[in-house]
Protein backbone atom coordinates (compact mmCIF):
# COMPACT_ATOMS: atom_id res chain seq x y z
CA UNK A 1 0.00 0.00 0.00
CA UNK A 2 1.18 3.45 -0.59
CA UNK A 3 1.78 5.10 2.76
CA UNK A 4 0.61 8.65 1.47
CA UNK A 5 -2.27 6.64 -0.63
CA UNK A 6 -3.85 4.51 2.35
CA UNK A 7 -3.47 8.24 4.96
CA UNK A 8 -7.58 9.48 5.81
CA UNK A 9 -8.04 12.72 4.27
CA UNK A 10 -10.00 14.68 6.94
CA UNK A 11 -12.70 17.52 5.97
CA UNK A 12 -13.41 20.29 8.13
CA UNK A 13 -16.35 21.62 9.33
CA UNK A 14 -16.28 24.34 7.21
CA UNK A 15 -15.72 22.25 3.87
CA UNK A 16 -17.69 20.09 1.66
CA UNK A 17 -16.99 17.50 0.01
CA UNK A 18 -19.12 15.32 -2.54
CA UNK A 19 -18.14 12.60 -4.95
CA UNK A 20 -20.57 12.51 -8.18
CA UNK A 21 -20.39 9.72 -10.80
CA UNK A 22 -17.10 9.45 -13.01
CA UNK A 23 -15.08 10.21 -9.66
CA UNK A 24 -16.04 14.04 -10.14
CA UNK A 25 -15.01 15.95 -6.66
CA UNK A 26 -16.52 19.46 -5.58
CA UNK A 27 -14.80 20.69 -2.93
CA UNK A 28 -16.40 23.99 -0.96
CA UNK A 29 -14.88 25.89 1.41
CA UNK A 30 -14.94 29.62 2.75
CA UNK A 31 -12.58 30.76 -0.11
CA UNK A 32 -14.44 29.08 -3.21
CA UNK A 33 -15.42 26.31 -4.65
CA UNK A 34 -12.70 23.51 -6.82
CA UNK A 35 -13.96 20.82 -9.14
CA UNK A 36 -11.63 18.36 -10.49
CA UNK A 37 -12.32 14.48 -12.29
CA UNK A 38 -10.43 11.71 -10.88
CA UNK A 39 -9.23 8.63 -12.44
CA UNK A 40 -12.33 6.26 -12.91
CA UNK A 41 -10.52 3.32 -11.07
CA UNK A 42 -9.80 5.24 -8.14
CA UNK A 43 -12.14 4.28 -5.22
CA UNK A 44 -13.05 7.21 -3.37
CA UNK A 45 -15.42 6.78 -0.28
CA UNK A 46 -16.44 9.54 2.54
CA UNK A 47 -17.96 8.44 5.40
CA UNK A 48 -19.03 11.04 7.94
CA UNK A 49 -15.92 13.94 8.04
CA UNK A 50 -13.37 11.30 6.20
CA UNK A 51 -12.37 10.44 3.11
CA UNK A 52 -10.21 7.46 1.98
CA UNK A 53 -8.71 6.29 -1.41
CA UNK A 54 -8.34 2.80 -2.24
CA UNK A 55 -7.15 1.23 -5.41
CA UNK A 56 -8.99 -2.08 -6.93
CA UNK A 57 -5.67 -3.58 -7.80
CA UNK A 58 -1.90 -3.21 -7.20
CA UNK A 59 -1.32 -2.51 -11.41
CA UNK A 60 1.55 -0.47 -11.47
CA UNK A 61 -0.84 2.68 -12.66
CA UNK A 62 -3.13 1.73 -10.02
CA UNK A 63 -0.21 2.21 -7.47
CA UNK A 64 1.24 5.64 -9.24
CA UNK A 65 -2.52 6.95 -8.96
CA UNK A 66 -3.18 6.01 -5.37
CA UNK A 67 -1.55 8.52 -3.72
CA UNK A 68 -1.58 11.30 -6.25
CA UNK A 69 -5.32 11.19 -5.99
CA UNK A 70 -5.44 11.64 -2.01
CA UNK A 71 -2.23 14.25 -2.34
CA UNK A 72 -5.11 16.08 -4.98
CA UNK A 73 -8.08 15.97 -2.93
CA UNK A 74 -6.37 17.03 0.35
CA UNK A 75 -4.66 19.67 -1.75
CA UNK A 76 -8.09 20.94 -2.75
CA UNK A 77 -9.56 20.47 0.82
CA UNK A 78 -6.58 22.89 2.24
CA UNK A 79 -6.90 25.40 -0.88
CA UNK A 80 -10.58 26.16 -0.36
CA UNK A 81 -9.75 26.34 3.64
CA UNK A 82 -7.09 28.42 4.07
CA UNK A 83 -5.36 28.81 0.63
CA UNK A 84 -1.79 28.83 -0.86
CA UNK A 85 0.16 31.62 -1.34
CA UNK A 86 3.93 32.37 -2.73
CA UNK A 87 6.10 35.14 -2.09
CA UNK A 88 8.97 36.34 -4.02
CA UNK A 89 11.81 38.81 -3.83
CA UNK A 90 12.61 41.08 -6.68
CA UNK A 91 16.76 41.71 -6.27
CA UNK A 92 18.55 43.96 -8.40
CA UNK A 93 19.20 47.88 -8.84
CA UNK A 94 16.27 49.66 -10.04
CA UNK A 95 14.79 46.07 -10.42
CA UNK A 96 10.93 46.68 -8.46
CA UNK A 97 7.43 45.79 -9.04
CA UNK A 98 4.47 47.54 -8.73
CA UNK A 99 0.57 46.80 -9.51
CA UNK A 100 -1.46 48.34 -12.13
CA UNK A 101 -5.42 47.42 -11.87
CA UNK A 102 -5.11 43.89 -12.39
CA UNK A 103 -1.68 43.82 -13.86
CA UNK A 104 2.32 43.30 -12.52
CA UNK A 105 4.44 45.54 -13.69
CA UNK A 106 7.95 44.58 -13.47
CA UNK A 107 11.01 46.64 -14.20
CA UNK A 108 13.86 43.99 -14.26
CA UNK A 109 16.94 45.75 -15.92
CA UNK A 110 15.57 45.06 -19.53
CA UNK A 111 14.82 48.37 -21.79
CA UNK A 112 11.21 47.97 -21.18
CA UNK A 113 8.70 46.90 -18.66
CA UNK A 114 7.60 43.33 -18.29
CA UNK A 115 4.09 43.13 -17.76
CA UNK A 116 1.82 40.08 -16.27
CA UNK A 117 -1.95 40.22 -16.31
CA UNK A 118 -3.49 38.42 -13.67
CA UNK A 119 -5.37 35.23 -14.09
CA UNK A 120 -8.48 34.14 -12.81
CA UNK A 121 -8.41 32.16 -9.78
CA UNK A 122 -5.45 33.77 -8.16
CA UNK A 123 -4.66 37.82 -6.72
CA UNK A 124 -1.23 39.28 -6.63
CA UNK A 125 -0.36 41.38 -3.73
CA UNK A 126 2.99 43.94 -4.56
CA UNK A 127 3.00 45.28 -0.74
CA UNK A 128 6.62 46.39 -1.35
CA UNK A 129 8.46 47.34 -4.29
CA UNK A 130 10.42 44.16 -3.88
CA UNK A 131 8.01 41.95 -2.55
CA UNK A 132 5.42 40.33 -4.83
CA UNK A 133 2.78 37.78 -2.94
CA UNK A 134 1.05 35.36 -5.34
CA UNK A 135 -2.33 33.75 -3.48
CA UNK A 136 -5.22 31.79 -4.01
CA UNK A 137 -7.23 28.77 -3.56
CA UNK A 138 -5.24 26.40 -6.76
CA UNK A 139 -1.86 24.81 -5.38
CA UNK A 140 -0.86 24.23 -8.88
CA UNK A 141 -2.27 27.85 -10.59
CA UNK A 142 -0.21 29.75 -7.64
CA UNK A 143 2.81 27.69 -8.39
CA UNK A 144 2.59 28.22 -11.73
CA UNK A 145 1.92 31.58 -12.15
CA UNK A 146 5.08 32.29 -9.34
CA UNK A 147 7.20 30.27 -11.27
CA UNK A 148 6.30 32.13 -15.10
CA UNK A 149 7.20 35.24 -12.58
CA UNK A 150 10.46 34.37 -11.37
CA UNK A 151 10.72 32.99 -14.79
CA UNK A 152 11.20 36.64 -16.23
CA UNK A 153 14.34 37.56 -14.52
CA UNK A 154 15.58 34.03 -12.63
CA UNK A 155 18.46 35.07 -10.03
CA UNK A 156 22.22 34.77 -11.17
CA UNK A 157 24.77 33.85 -9.20
CA UNK A 158 27.41 36.23 -9.20
CA UNK A 159 25.45 39.11 -7.63
CA UNK A 160 22.22 37.32 -6.66
CA UNK A 161 20.03 40.23 -8.58
CA UNK A 162 16.75 38.70 -10.17
CA UNK A 163 13.26 37.25 -8.54
CA UNK A 164 13.34 34.30 -5.93
CA UNK A 165 11.20 33.06 -3.65
CA UNK A 166 11.31 34.25 -0.27
CA UNK A 167 12.69 30.58 0.98
CA UNK A 168 14.90 29.90 -1.82
CA UNK A 169 18.88 30.36 -1.03
CA UNK A 170 20.84 31.18 -4.30
CA UNK A 171 24.14 29.41 -4.07
CA UNK A 172 26.79 32.69 -5.21
CA UNK A 173 30.07 31.70 -7.08
CA UNK A 174 33.09 34.03 -6.63
CA UNK A 175 33.87 36.10 -10.06
CA UNK A 176 36.86 36.57 -11.89
CA UNK A 177 40.10 37.43 -10.07
CA UNK A 178 42.93 39.54 -11.06
CA UNK A 179 45.48 38.49 -13.80
CA UNK A 180 48.70 37.56 -13.24
CA UNK A 181 51.59 40.21 -13.27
Amino acid sequence: MSRIGKKPVVIPASVTLTVADGNVVTVKGPKGTLTYTFHPDMILNVEGNVLTVSRPDDEAQHRALHGLTRTLINNMVEGVEKGYSKELEVNGVGYRAEKKGTQLVMRLGFSHEVIMDEIPGITVEVPAPNRIIVSGIDKQVVGQYAAEVRGKRPPEPYKGKGIKYTTEVIRRKVGKTGGKK
